[in-house]
């Protein structure tokens, strides 16, 4: 959840609502474009 919170700015009330598989999801979209940032490049999620 704390990458959620720091890629996309995202507080505890944004991420209460999802189920965890929705966490896991979006877990991975942030790392993807964390990713993405180091690398200079942008990610498509």
């Amino acid at each position: 959840m704390a990458d959620l919170a720091m890629v996309f700015h995202w507080g505890p009330a944004d991420l209460d609502p999802l189920s965890l598989t929705d966490l896991m999801e979006w877990r991975e979209r942030a790392r993807q474009r964390w990713e993405g940032q180091q690398h200079g490049t942008r990610s498509k999620a």
